[in-house]
């Protein structure tokens, strides 16, 4: 499978997926950090792969969601943004309520 295949099917098997240097425990970058602490705040699993591990799809997928950075958080096979956005989101509440309803309906899929 090449790397762009792999790529959308990582966002397609994932309701909820961060695409992150290092992981939610060990993040390796300060944004990839406050991305993963909010989401792990919403409480429920998320998905996540780790670009520095992953060096082909850190070159790929930036390309493919035309977004340069990272971290991306992706919610039903839809780009939600990079650390910025999902720290606005889960001070607004906004995340908490996306997360919850994409966790929700990957159980009801399940």
């Amino acid at each position: 499978m090449d790397t762009l295949e792999n790529i959308k099917q990582q966002i397609a098997d994932n309701a909820i997926l961060l695409y992150m240097k290092g992981s939610p425990n060990a993040p390796q970058c300060g944004f990839s950090m406050r991305a993963s602490q909010a989401l792990m705040a919403c409480g429920k699993r998320f998905a996540y792969v780790d670009v520095l591990a992953n060096p082909d799809i850190r070159a790929e997928l930036p390309k493919y969601a035309n977004w340069p950075t990272f971290p991306q958080l992706w919610v039903k096979g839809e780009l939600i943004g990079g650390c910025d956005i999902i720290v606005e989101m889960y001070e607004s509440g906004e995340l908490k309520k996306l997360i919850d309803e994409a966790a929700a309906e990957g159980e009801a899929g399940e």
